[in-house]
């Protein structure tokens, strides 16, 4: 069976996959990302991973590419990466001529949040909808778009920057330079900056407890909401209000069938969700539209969505990933067997 090796290239961990064109994950390879000792050495870990899945798998079927997922923006015309916060030395790097250099081979280069997207699109959530969204809750918060199993880049790949929407002009300033954006609210680091700034105010106590574990992160958070922490759950509140301030602006202007949220931060569903959807349905009128009475109901009573109402071509379903971890490997994967399919005029 013919296979696609994948690359999900973060700021902490380097992972690398063989994909079969069915959709399983044959074999991943999961290694610390080495930034501290520049790209040439994280590059060159990435093409000895790549090389050695695509030779060890040879024999089970044709290698159809790589593709390779990069947080950040990049530009699609020329494969340089333009902006990494969590690649720090990448600034304007050729980085599909280089990988392609020493690979001697071509690579399809995308952002990781398109991945996931694709990634969910292909084989989670929205499998089956035919225009799906994602926004991935990660460090820092993105996005995708696909439609028709396809991503949908915009003008020069830079489409679905979620997580630059504006939610509070008044907000904390963002390392894009605005201020507000949904992900100085609903990011891990967000979460975790929003909880030290409930300490250094006083009456958080069990925050203030967990905050000298080395280990606190957004994760300490969500048990501490979990537990019933008032402190915790209105950090939580408070993302799930720009989320859905976020997820209306794209229900309204996009009308696509759903919307997926994925990335860590979405493991915080139950403490972030009530708000999102009380937000979402005050701010979008196609929401509410198209959201049936069964979705609202479920909603209010804090129940999952019931699948059939999920595959309902005439609802918007507002839903959680279904990957995990590895959504961004499975749409990374996608990328050349998409690629070979234009070129063989598959479907």
């Amino acid at each position: 069976m013919n296979f696609a090796v994948a690359v999900d290239l973060g700021g902490t961990n380097l992972r690398i996959a063989a994909v079969s064109e069915a959709g399983e994950l044959w074999e991943k390879i999961t290694t610390g990302t080495k930034v501290a000792l520049g790209r040439d050495v994280v590059i060159a870990e990435m093409t000895a991973a790549i090389e050695q899945l695509a030779a060890k798998f040879s024999a089970s079927g044709q290698l159809l590419g790589a593709g390779i997922g990069v947080p950040g923006i990049i530009d699609q015309r020329s494969g340089l990466l333009r902006r990494s916060p969590n690649l720090p030395g990448w600034h304007d790097y050729p980085v599909r001529q280089e990988i392609e250099r020493r690979l001697g081979s071509t690579v399809a280069l995308e952002n990781d949040a398109n991945c996931a997207a694709l990634g969910e699109a292909w084989l989670g959530a929205a499998r089956h909808a035919e225009h799906a969204g994602m926004i991935t809750l990660g460090t820092g918060v993105g996005g995708g778009i696909v439609q028709c199993g396809r991503l949908w880049r915009g003008l020069n790949g830079m489409a679905g920057e979620v997580g630059h929407i504006t939610v509070d002009p008044d907000g904390p300033k963002c390392n894009c330079g605005n201020h507000g954006c949904v992900e100085q609210f609903a990011s891990a680091s967000a979460i975790v900056r929003q909880a030290r700034e409930a300490i250094a105010a006083g009456g958080a106590p069990q925050l203030s407890a967990a905050a000298q574990d080395p280990a606190f992160d957004a994760r300490s958070v969500d048990q501490l909401a979990r537990q019933g922490d008032k402190p915790a759950r209105a950090i939580f509140r408070k993302a799930g209000w720009a989320l859905g301030v976020a997820v209306a602006d794209l229900v309204n202007v996009l009308n696509l069938h759903m919307y997926v949220i994925g990335g860590g931060v979405a493991d915080a569903w139950d403490a972030f969700a009530p708000a999102m959807f009380a937000e979402l349905q005050r701010r979008s009128f196609v929401y509410t539209a198209t959201a049936p009475a069964e979705v609202a109901a479920a909603i209010a009573a804090g129940s999952p969505i019931p699948l059939e109402l999920q595959e309902a071509a005439w609802n918007t379903i507002v839903t959680r990933a279904k990957l995990g971890g590895d959504a961004g490997l499975y749409g990374a994967a996608r990328l050349p067997m998409i690629e070979r399919l234009q070129i063989t005029g598959g479907p």
